[in-house]
């Protein structure tokens, strides 16, 4: 009777620390559960990680039996890209360290904490790092891919903030990568994903952000053209301590929203003011305001950065559907703005939405070339999401978010956040690093030149001469 991999890894792995957990073993189908449901993979062996060295093990098992490799934080990617069939995963769940230095203004996180867990340890002494807009989201994935969230135009993209990363490579080798050590490494890993290694540990920068004034900003759905064209010319010259995201999406069925709007479809901006003046905030927000209609609600409240952080977790819990596609743009013509006013109408389900990201204020204090994240000089980040709690309405929530992004990725900027993308081929990677794609592959080819960590937008290693 042959080996089955969890069995040979038992055999081997005798200083494995964590879990090591097959498909015939207690716990699998915990084991092998990601945050969309719509991603259903069967791996051969789950390696829940107790330490960096554990890591180590589990990627040199999966090296040395040419089995795919898959890396799992917080697990949230909509493509899956944190799991496989019949390969590994390295889950890097229980590495959950979080060290916070207030007099210095960085936090050191290990990289199985999501971000929430990270909010809350960072708020404690009235500082905060930017992130993104779910805190159940792992710190690993979205920081390695950019970082865009509610503090992004005063503070910049995760990875502008990272200053130091903690790797396994591909040969099991322990490296930290900063400005001084492994600096090509650090480079790519600043937007690269995970391409060249699995990052163990993270060392932010951190700054003065405690209270904030947040919520959001809701009309109904058929004023969708005006408010995105005001909006439209609005953000990009708002001052930088204001955020706000345009989106469309169904008013929430429950408290605090009221009642009479409960479930209608709208279009609005979701608020974050990185301060606790509120009159400062609403005189900020104002000339929007005072540019369209009254609003069905305006929400924004002084909160705690961490209310902010978790708005969204109620709504988007494990276990529902999920299908993405995401774009960078740089104009948002009138021919554009009908475009989305049609497809906002016609949002296929309660929790389906779109959003747009302002890209610009700290995160274009960067240049394109200063990281791998090359959009530098893009104005918005948009995102389609079709989602739902029902496998029946898969196709559904899937051919809405398709038609959606084909009728406004003529208007786009070619690439996307990789964060926010499907498994959609190598063009579509190469198009979302332009001219780092090269220097990438370079450093790919120096530190997995066997492409060991594929399974992501991957960056395949560079020929050598």
């Amino acid at each position: 009777m042959s080996v089955t991999p969890a069995q040979a890894a038992r055999q081997e792995l005798t200083a494995f620390e964590g879990r090591l957990t097959g498909p015939d073993d207690p716990g699998y189908q915990e084991a092998r559960a990601v945050y969309n449901a719509m991603i259903d993979r069967r791996p051969a062996l789950v390696a829940r990680c107790a330490s960096a060295e554990d890591v180590a093990r589990a990627v040199g098992f999966a090296r040395d039996h040419d089995l795919p490799l898959a890396v799992r934080g917080g697990g949230h990617h909509g493509a899956g890209l944190g799991t496989c069939d019949d390969g590994v995963v390295v889950d890097l769940s229980p590495l959950k360290d979080i060290e916070i230095d207030p007099g210095a203004r960085t936090a050191r996180v290990g990289a199985g904490c999501v971000w929430g867990e990270v909010d809350r340890a960072t708020h404690a002494h009235g500082l905060a790092t930017p992130s993104g807009i779910i805190s159940t989201t792992g710190v690993g994935g979205l920081t390695l891919g950019g970082g865009l969230g509610h503090l992004s135009r005063r503070c910049g993209l995760t990875i502008d903030n990272l200053q130091e990363a903690d790797l396994v490579l591909a040969d099991g080798t322990q490296v930290r990568a900063n400005a001084d050590d492994n600096a090509d490494l650090f480079w790519a890993i600043r937007g690269g994903g995970g391409n060249f290694g699995v990052v163990t540990s993270f060392r932010f920068r951190l700054h003065e952000v405690s209270t904030v004034v947040a919520g959001p900003t809701f009309w109904p759905v058929e004023s969708a053209a005006e408010v995105l064209t005001a909006y439209r010319d609005f953000i990009p010259h708002a001052p930088r301590e204001l955020n706000g995201f345009f989106l469309f999406g169904a008013v929430p069925p429950a408290p605090p929203f009221p009642e009479e709007i409960q479930g209608r479809k709208a279009c609005g901006v979701v608020w974050c003011y990185a301060g606790d003046d509120a009159d400062t905030a609403a005189r900020l927000m104002a000339p929007l305001l005072d540019a369209l209609p009254e609003p069905m609600l305006h929400g924004p409240a002084p909160m705690p950065h961490p209310a902010i952080q978790s708005a969204f977790d109620g709504l988007y819990p494990p276990g529902d559907q999920w299908y993405w596609r995401a774009d960078f743009v740089n104009e948002i013509p009138g021919d554009a703005i009908d475009q989305h006013a049609k497809f906002g109408a016609g949002l296929p389900t309660l929790k389906s939405t779109f959003h747009l990201y302002p890209i610009d204020g700290a995160v274009h204090d960067h240049a394109p070339t200063d990281t791998a994240w090359s959009y530098r000089d893009a104005r918005w980040a948009s995102v389609y999401a079709g989602v739902d709690p029902d496998p029946a309405n898969a196709d559904l929530i899937r051919q809405w978010t398709v038609d959606y992004f084909e009728a406004l990725h003529p208007y786009s900027a070619g690439g996307a956040y990789v964060n926010m993308m499907m498994d959609e081929g190598q063009e579509r990677v190469r198009a979302s690093y332009r001219d780092n794609y090269a220097r990438l592959a370079r450093i790919k080819a120096d530190h997995d030149p066997g492409n060991l960590f594929r399974l992501n937008q991957n960056i395949q290693p560079a020929a050598r001469s």
